[in-house]
């Protein structure tokens, strides 16, 4: 394929999250010209990475953004505009979804649906995922896991003794405890900082991150061209209303455009459905991509809670802690009931973490708690709901989300609490996530099998616009109960062979 007379790339892709990232690793072979517009900018490498009353107490990296609840009230939603996206604070938690998670699937609260197709059509991606995203991890260890293709690239972040101890009476009480698949190279992560990784921001410090895994990947490549500061604020079709003729973007203060071939919405779940509903015409009034009228709906977001679990005649000298996870009430509650959720360590709490929560309570105090404590995750699904969704009222970002499966969730964090006490922790708290809190948002964008019922057909493509892609979490019609990145990057990988099959050939 000549490019030699082009002056306009072929690709522009918009995002370098996670789906934006690791689609330009998978197309960069092509040799296609690829564009890849950025928001925002580069995390340098400062003190504050590593300061925990920077990043907690003071919010130093959370954006000054404001999106708004249906009823008007204003909140800052805690999303990260960066190269990587949200990947850069991530717990780099590379999980795949459950074989049962791309099957109907009955909750407590309704029906989680099957996927327009099985886990066999991903799993060859997944194991290409976690190679480029070097995860390291155990097969074996946990009963619900997947069948794999090939094993994880690397061995499991060892569990420090602390941690151990822990898992070690969680096994002897009957549970199957197994290592989390990290994207960590702990040794480097370390070298930086004696501090968790879990929600501290990297600068090619360890964490495979989007842009540490997958865009210096696509970098390498001369045909990728990465440009930040370039805010996209609108998609512009063809007189007839289908192909997406021009990106228009602010960069400078400077209103440009750009007009590819092929465009790849890879913005995140909020921001992807954004765009395409600011970017209504004449064609397509009710925005691009919706003739489902399904564009900001199905949004989904995990029920979570911090569980910390207390014990005078423990000691918590753990640096890191996020190791293993529990998956026992998974696909049931234990006893035969519906699913309950997935949990799994948090990364280490300390008190000048705790203080951000407890401003009142001297830090040394809150330092003396968590010297006795472990701290876990429990995150349980969200059901796609078409009244929970994303709109947009003229510069503002409306976001109604009708919570679902909360009682699942309240009881995944009771037997949680049940167990961490049978192992030996008379004292358990449990802390819901603020319902604002990003908890992998997905869904607003999501594929199908039918132009009627879904924006985007099985390999991402908006069944209105040939030449739209939706490549991040909002292409998922289900969130199960496990961190989504590696299934984005998956399907990213997948979308990439089939565009070069379909849509490069000269």
């Amino acid at each position: 394929m000549s490019m030699a007379m082009r002056t306009e790339p072929d690709i522009v892709i918009i995002g370098s999250g996670v789906g934006g990232a690791t689609i330009a690793a998978g197309l960069a072979p092509s040799g296609a010209e690829i564009l890849i517009l950025e928001a925002g900018a580069h995390i340098e490498d400062r003190p504050e990475n590593r300061d925990q009353r920077a990043i907690f107490q003071r919010g130093h990296f959370r954006p000054k953004e404001i999106w708004y609840e249906a009823g008007g009230a204003g909140f800052n939603p805690g999303n990260y505009y960066n190269v990587g996206g949200n990947s850069k604070f991530y717990g780099a938690v590379l999980t795949r979804y459950r074989r049962e998670d791309f099957e109907e699937m009955q909750h407590l609260d309704g029906v989680s649906p099957a996927w327009p197709f099985p886990y066999e059509e991903l799993e060859p991606w997944y194991s290409k995922a976690e190679a480029l995203y070097e995860v390291r991890g155990a097969l074996g260890e946990d009963p619900t896991e997947p069948a794999h293709s090939h094993d994880y690239p690397h061995g499991p972040v060892p569990d420090e003794p602390a941690i151990a101890k822990v898992r070690k009476r969680l096994a002897e009480i009957g549970l199957n405890p197994y290592s989390l698949p990290l994207g960590i190279d702990i040794n480097r992560w370390l070298a930086k900082g004696k501090t968790p990784w879990d929600a501290h921001p990297n600068s090619f410090d360890g964490k495979m991150d989007a842009e540490t895994a997958a865009l210096t990947v696509a970098l390498e490549y001369p045909n990728v061209r990465l440009q930040t500061g370039s805010r996209v604020t609108r998609l512009a079709t063809a007189s007839d209303g289908k192909a997406i003729e021009t990106v228009h973007y602010v960069k400078d203060g400077e209103e440009r455009s750009v007009s590819p071939k092929l465009v790849i919405l890879s913005a995140g779940a909020v921001q992807s459905a954004v765009l395409l509903l600011r970017s209504a015409d004449g064609r397509n009034p009710a925005g691009l991509a919706n003739r489902s009228d399904q564009v900001g709906r199905n949004f989904m977001n995990h029920n979570s809670s911090a569980v910390i679990a207390l014990s005078p005649w423990y000691r918590n000298d753990s640096i890191y802690q996020k190791t293993f996870g529990l998956n026992d009430f998974y696909l049931s509650d234990g006893a035969g009931g519906p699913p309950l959720g997935n949990i799994q360590l948090l990364g280490r709490v300390s008190g000048a973490i705790l203080k951000a929560n407890m401003p009142t309570v001297p830090e040394w105090l809150l330092n003396q708690v968590s010297a006795r404590g472990i701290d876990f995750y429990a995150m349980s699904e969200d059901l796609p709901s078409p009244d929970s969704r994303v709109m947009v009222d003229g510069d503002r970002v409306v976001l109604q989300w009708v919570r679902t499966n909360w009682q699942a969730h309240l009881d995944l964090v009771a037997k949680l609490k049940a167990v961490l006490r049978k192992a030996g922790f008379p004292v358990v708290l449990a802390r819901a996530f603020d319902k604002r809190t990003p908890s992998h948002q997905c869904g607003t964008v999501r594929i199908g099998k039918e132009p009627n019922e879904a924006p985007l057909d099985v390999y991402c493509r908006a069944f209105d616009h040939p030449n739209l892609f939706v490549v991040d979490a909002g292409f998922l019609p289900t969130s199960a109960a496990v961190n989504p990145a590696l299934t984005v990057a998956a399907q990213a990988l997948r979308v990439a062979d089939h565009i070069v099959k379909e849509d490069l050939r000269s």
